[in-house]
């Protein structure tokens, strides 16, 4: 978009102007002329027009670009040849200044050098014209008229460019950072959502199917025993929970009594809750492969927590479908151990639909808990019923861990 010039000079260029022109009016009046008081007397008003020439190229001294300075410098000339007013040299200073300032980049880099090189030509010139050493006393002011405003503008531009480059990266490490803690609090309640679901949704199923259950038998018997797995469930829900909120409220307070996690030794007290759950309904529950025995997993060589903790909630999570949805027959659990470790539930397709309503966060938690880890998930009905199959590599699990 091009740059427009404004229509307008800024209000402390009108003032610059104003009291420019008011002071040159005071020493004319005075007869104060800086070169010769006779020349002044003999222009008479005429001495005026190179400071009005001057105060008007102060109104666009911030906008209006190298014009105004090439103005200005006919001003200065003009006034040394009339006599010479201070006021006019002091708004020349002033113009160069802001040449510098507020002018291009460009012109920022060139002004000072050139300014100084002038000052070193002009003063150099008048020695060898006048050979008199009072001539470096008229380049020192030279230099002091056009070099040393240069200057200063240019360093207060190079403070003012680097203030503004401090302040956007600022502004931009207070975006990355807000956008860090958004990323970090999104991840944490997924986390979150994750575990509260994996503790909740096992021991609410086998409560609801149980309470369906006691609700449709008029036998006592087994009406007490679907009672009892509720109960059951409900403390060890409760239980389960009380954890999680202790550890979101980290009572331990100094840290050193982490909360107990699942670890694949549980599996076949798992598989034991699932199974007299399902009984009722006709389902059974087998668990083989390398955790299939109780302190399997204490012998075996230890496994990076990460990767535990998420076979674990993929076995409990897929016992908790099969519980919902599964027909009458055989559940596997398979937890195998090579180069990786591979989880493997395969269970019957439900017949008439599901018997309670599922959201789908369950196989969405699994699918997000193997892959955080760099491992492979997969949901969905084969030649057998359905499956769910997850490998979670070892190596990844123990970098994150």
């Amino acid at each position: 978009m091009p740059r427009t010039t404004p229509l307008r000079p800024h209000r402390s260029d009108v003032m610059i102007a104003v009291f420019g022109l008011l002071g040159g009016l005071l020493l004319w009046a005075l007869d104060l002329f800086t070169i010769h008081q006779g020349l002044g007397e003999a222009y008479g008003d005429w001495a005026l027009l190179p400071l009005l020439v001057m105060c008007l190229a102060a109104l666009g001294r911030r906008s209006h670009g190298p014009w105004v300075l090439v103005l200005a410098v006919l001003a200065l000339v003009g006034d040394g040849l009339t006599g010479g007013l201070l006021a006019t040299l002091i708004v020349f200073t002033d113009i160069v200044y802001a040449a510098v300032l507020y002018g291009s980049p460009r012109r920022a880099r060139l002004l000072p050098p050139w300014t100084m090189a002038m000052s070193v030509a002009f003063t150099l010139a008048m020695l060898a014209a006048l050979r008199e050493p009072e001539v470096l006393l008229v380049g020192a002011l030279f230099a002091g008229v056009t070099a040393l405003p240069a200057y200063t503008g240019l360093l207060v531009r190079t403070h003012r460019d680097a203030a503004t480059a401090m302040r956007l990266r600022a502004e931009q490490t207070a975006r990355l950072a807000e956008m860090d803690r958004r990323q970090a609090v999104g991840a944490e309640r997924a986390r979150m959502a994750r575990e509260l679901h994996d503790l909740v949704a096992n021991h609410l199923s086998a409560i609801a199917l149980h309470a369906t259950a006691a609700q449709s038998l008029d036998d006592a018997s087994a009406t007490a025993r679907a009672l009892g797995v509720i109960r059951e469930n409900s403390v060890q829900g409760l239980t389960e929970m009380r954890r999680l909120i202790g550890i979101l409220r980290d009572e331990a307070g100094d840290g050193d009594a982490p909360a107990a996690r699942p670890t694949l030794d549980g599996l076949p007290a798992l598989v034991d809750q699932a199974r007299s759950g399902g009984a009722p309904d006709g389902l059974r529950f087998t668990l083989c492969g390398t955790y299939a025995e109780p302190g399997a997993a204490e012998t075996a060589d230890g496994l990076p927590a990460p990767v535990e903790l998420a076979a674990y909630r993929v076995v409990q999570e897929a016992l908790t479908n099969a519980l919902k949805h599964a027909a009458p027959g055989e559940v596997t659990v398979r937890v195998d151990r090579d180069v990786d470790l591979t989880v493997s539930v395969q269970s019957p397709l439900g017949r008439g639909g599901p018997r309670l309503p599922g959201s789908g966060a369950g196989l969405v938690g699994m699918r997000e808990r193997v892959e955080l880890l760099g491992g492979t998930f997969s949901a969905g009905p084969d030649a057998d019923g359905w499956r769910v199959w997850a490998r979670l590599p070892l190596s990844e699990g123990a970098d994150a861990a």
